[in-house]
């Protein structure tokens, strides 16, 4: 499946849901206005755009028998699939276009995720559960490996920090791996299929982590830290994880928040990230490897 289908999906989708029913000439005569368009629905197009969404998004598009028009059935599965949340805030159009264009230098939206050139293909060999054969190229270039052909079984797919990462047994290492998209050179589907594990959770696996590392022999942790000023109010409404508890607030000065963590580098970046606006006070492993991230950027610039 191409993009562009993807997109059709979304958009009768986005249509029927902030809309009344609507019969297939309706839905026609808004395809035309959409800035994709590209010539008009035909009804067995418009039948197996039914039948993708109900596969990708498992909602079901009804139709009103006596009066022909269609309508979204079960809306309220869309609560509970964060995916299709998701795509339908990111690729839904403004019904009025024309005045979204006009405003494109006062609508700042931020850049699209690293990695996207193999994306179609890869969400088509999760689907049909397929190795895929990858060129990737590492980002240290002083060892010799750096350049390297593997394969791999896809299992999920994750976005953080702006980039594509691609969770999935890598069978030349034997385990699972995460990969970054924007390090694949080229990349082929095979036909060599494999079997999903009945235990495997996505969610699950990354539960206990802040990014994408993650490693087995990690343990979590109980993890606390305090956040100073406006910095308080920030991780009350944007929480650095889904954990978090507040264990402690003082209003106008600091709060004190709990997590279950483990020690993981994305963990570090993020708390460096926020400067002296924050605190960690437990564990002291984690304290310790904030001293040391902080002596050593001061020892930048002496």
């Amino acid at each position: 499946m191409n993009s562009k289908t993807y997109y059709r999906y979304i958009w009768l989708l986005d249509t029927l849901l902030n809309s009344h029913p609507l019969t297939f000439e309706e839905i026609n005569m808004l395809w035309e206005d959409c800035p994709a368009f590209n010539g008009p629905l035909s009804i067995r197009t418009f039948h197996e755009h039914k039948n993708g969404i109900k596969e990708m998004f498992g909602v079901d598009i009804g139709c009103d028998r006596s009066k022909n028009r269609y309508y979204v059935k079960n809306p309220e599965v869309l609560d509970e699939n964060r995916l299709a949340k998701w795509l339908l805030r990111k690729f839904s159009i403004p019904k009025d276009f024309a005045t979204f264009s006009s405003m494109k230098d006062r609508i700042l939206l931020e850049e699209i995720p690293l990695g996207q050139a193999f994306l179609d293909s890869i969400i088509e060999a999760m689907q049909a559960n397929v190795e895929l054969r990858i060129d990737y190229q590492r980002y240290n270039y002083e060892q010799e490996e750096h350049l390297q052909t593997f394969h791999i079984q896809p299992y999920a797919l994750k976005v953080y920090n702006r980039r594509w990462y691609l969770l999935g047994f890598l069978k030349e290492q034997n385990g699972l791996r995460t990969i970054a998209l924007d390090r694949i050179l080229a990349l082929n589907v095979l036909s060599k299929s494999f079997t999903l594990p009945e235990d495997f959770d996505a969610h699950k696996y990354f539960s206990n982590v802040v990014g994408i590392f993650t490693s087995s022999n990690l343990p979590v942790v109980n993890v606390k830290i305090r956040a100073y000023g406006v910095q308080a109010e920030y991780l009350s409404s944007t929480p650095l994880h889904k954990s978090q508890s507040i264990a402690y607030y003082k209003h106008g000065e600091f709060a004190d928040f709990t997590y279950r963590l483990c020690e993981t580098p994305e963990l570090v970046s993020q708390l460096l990230a926020m400067g002296d606006k924050v605190e960690v006070l437990e564990p002291q492993t984690l304290r310790e490897r904030m001293k040391e991230e902080v002596r050593k950027m001061r020892e930048r610039y002496e």
